[in-house]
């Protein structure tokens, strides 16, 4: 039995290396299938947007649409539309305080060159809606009643109802929308003579006006991936990673039950982070929702994940004269892979609108860790203390030597 488990011991270093090399020499696969199982069209995403009753708020024609295509875009914000012969009409519902929100359309999804419309509720109580052209960055670019968006004779309606504010507007063109570059802003500061304020926040999407969408509300299968992938997420990366780290820097005084737990935990820590970004390739292919920051830096700690596997695999002897510099490199970019993750997490919390369950928990998570690393640092520095404080060596009391007869002590005879 005791050379069975020897045998074990040596063999599961090696099983622990082939199975990450295998998941790194097929992640190129991976990532091909996830991109072709999402390509499938925006028509399957079925929304859960909220039940309004336009009649209340919205004047002719607006209030008279009894049923528009409806899909949830940013945050909370809701886009809908409804198709007659050449005419759009789009109605963008989104939380409103003070401040202007504002759809623009792009050819090419960047603000320079684009259209939008703004609506606002200036401090008088007036609703005011107007197209802008967005000639380029400065305030004094934006120009207010100018624009290419293709508005036909009915004019354009600006109101509340409860914390949303909702722009109302119709488009005539000769060739139907399709796909289409939206862009989504907001401030919390009221335009000034018609001039706005800069944005306090924009996100850019591509939207299709083509598909038959949802009427009403029903399944919420695109919503479910998001919260899938947040999950994931967390509990790779907020959860079973930092476990790892733990177990590699406070205990490897339990050699070498530390290095199998660190390998298990981290590579199971992997596999979830890989399931994240599977599910954020296939959101991305449905939505094309524009979060540039979330994307960046998740590819970025995709590519320290990869780094570190490598790392594992490629690790030299203890006896080796580079395992120092091998040592320093593991441990850093793991912590910045671990402090990137977590600054991801919190960004893409931000970009999904998540509530305060969401925020609550993942708080209650990384304290959890935070405190633990705490604790753990504290009975480490003791423990560095108390062997310091320990002699180099035991003082002893020298044995006198026993003295012997010798030759010139015996006695004669």
């Amino acid at each position: 039995m005791a050379k069975l488990i020897r045998s074990l011991a040596h063999l599961w270093p090696s099983f622990i290396k082939i199975c990450m090399l295998n998941l790194v020499l097929n992640f190129n696969k991976i990532i091909v299938l996830a991109d072709d199982n999402g390509k499938s069209d925006f028509t399957s995403f079925e929304s859960t947007c909220k039940n309004t009753n336009y009649q209340l708020f919205l004047p002719p024609p607006y209030q008279n649409i009894s049923s528009t295509i409806c899909k949830p875009v940013w945050n909370t914000y809701e886009l809908r539309y409804t198709k007659k012969d050449d005419i759009t009409t789009i109605i963008l519902s989104a939380p409103y305080t003070i401040g202007w929100v504002g759809i623009g359309f792009s050819r090419d999804g960047k603000m320079n060159g684009s259209s939008a419309m703004v609506g606002w509720v200036n401090k008088h109580g007036h609703a005011k809606i107007k197209q802008f052209y967005l000639r380029g960055m400065k305030s004094s670019e934006v120009i207010a009643d100018k624009g290419e968006l293709p508005l036909n004779n009915v004019p354009a309606a600006v109101a509340t109802n409860g914390a949303d504010i909702y722009l109302a507007f119709q488009l005539q063109t000769a060739i139907p929308f399709g796909k289409q570059p939206v862009l989504l802003a907001f401030s919390t500061k009221h335009p000034h003579e018609h001039h706005l304020s800069k944005h306090d926040d924009k996100t850019t999407i591509i939207f299709d006006f083509s598909s038959s969408g949802s009427k009403g509300p029903s399944s919420n299968g695109l919503i479910e991936m998001r919260k899938n992938h947040g999950i994931v997420g967390i509990i790779g990366w907020g959860l079973i990673l930092p476990v790892g780290a733990i177990v590699a820097r406070y205990f490897k005084h339990k050699e070498p039950l530390w290095f199998y737990l660190h390998s298990v935990i981290q590579f199971i820590g992997f596999a979830f982070g890989l399931v994240t970004v599977l599910l954020g390739l296939q959101l991305y292919s449905k939505m094309h929702v524009h979060i540039p920051a979330h994307r960046g830096i998740g590819i970025f700690v995709l590519v320290l994940s990869i780094l570190q596997i490598l790392a594992f695999l490629l690790r030299p002897n203890k006896d080796s004269k580079i395992r120092k510099i091998w040592n320093l490199y593991h441990g850093w970019f793991g912590r910045l892979a671990l402090f990137f993750a977590a600054l991801n997490i919190v960004l893409g919390m931000q970009a999904a609108g998540a509530g305060n369950d969401w925020k609550t928990s993942y708080g209650f998570l990384v304290s959890i860790n935070i405190v633990a690393v705490i604790v753990l640092e504290i009975l480490a520095y003791f423990k560095r203390s108390e062997k310091r404080s320990l002699p180099h060596s035991f003082q002893m009391d020298p044995i006198e030597e026993p003295t012997f007869p010798t030759n010139n002590n015996l006695p004669k005879g």
